[in-house]
């Protein structure tokens, strides 16, 4: 039975150390500005992805398009407040333009688009397309597969949501990973068991979900997608030049850092945010 949950002014420890407390304040600042946000996928996803870009991808933010680079579909588009905070942190655009979120003439919409963001590698958002894309079940050879017909070096990380993968589209995807032996392509599943109306294991039960994605052939781990070093060791350690797909299933929790929005299916999505909401939401992130 879940408990009440805190007031946002409480500021217990959430686990989360500065950098990542930043990253989220960056999430809220887009938010205050654009007047909207889905803040619950966000906050669930910003140690998987800051744990990719510090210390995993091979990326330039200078030269978004490097041809060498490795590529991260966020599949769940939705969440891309998360990835838009980390791609600004890194330099592929200016962190001045999060301030621009979802106004009229910004390229830095509510979901991701391709060619207009730098380091955006695929328009997302109707769910369950990324891992198809990632493997190119849907537009040409696709990048996982090109790469390895190419012999080329890149990865393709796929970030999916768990209420995504309610889709047949990624088991489908998933099947022609494992035929066509893409060692390159990684799906990590932001497993945060709620989706937008409700408890994952209330509207489709997930569970063995490990044991599914093993049963599609992929070599498949377990991870605290909060804890940055665990997530190091696991991503860091994924095979190299083997055959078999990998699949991470990151245990989260929806709206991280924000008492009032963990484990809160209302927080999937927020709009017009008052002063003294605001207020409340950087008080919980130690400030703005």
């Amino acid at each position: 039975m879940m408990t009440s949950t805190p007031s946002l002014t409480d500021t217990a420890d959430s686990g989360l150390d500065e950098r990542s407390m930043h990253l989220r304040r960056m999430v809220i600042r887009s938010m205050e500005m654009g007047g909207r946000g889905h803040p619950g996928p966000a906050m669930s996803l910003i140690e998987i992805l800051r744990a990719l870009y510090d210390d995993i991808l091979r990326v330039r933010p200078s030269e978004p398009a490097w041809p060498d680079r490795d590529r991260c579909i966020l599949s769940k588009g939705h969440g891309c407040l998360a990835l838009y905070a980390i791609l600004a942190d890194k330099g592929f655009f200016p962190v001045d333009e999060l301030d621009t979120f979802c106004q009229l003439t910004s390229r830095l919409g509510g979901h991701p688009e391709y060619g207009k963001v730098p380091g955006v590698e695929a328009s997302t958002g109707a769910l369950g397309h990324g891992l198809s894309i990632g493997l190119g079940l849907s537009i040409g050879l696709g990048m996982a597969l090109a790469a390895r017909l190419r012999g080329a070096a890149h990865r393709v990380f796929v970030v999916l949501g768990d209420g995504e993968i309610n889709e047949g589209a990624i088991w489908e995807a998933a099947m022609a990973a494992a035929k066509h032996g893409t060692g390159n392509l990684t799906a990590i599943i932001d497993y945060n068991k709620l989706q937008s109306y409700g408890p994952t294991d209330e509207v489709q039960p997930l569970e063995p979900l490990a044991d599914k994605w093993r049963s599609f052939g992929f070599e498949t781990r377990e991870v605290d997608g909060h804890d940055v070093g665990a997530l190091r060791r696991v991503l860091s350690s994924l095979p190299d030049g083997g055959t078999a797909p990998n699949a991470v299933i990151c245990h989260t929790v929806k709206g991280k850092g924000i008492p009032d929005a963990e484990h809160n299916a209302a927080w999937h999505h927020k709009s017009r945010l008052k002063d003294d909401e605001l207020d409340q939401l950087y008080a919980a992130l130690g400030g703005r």
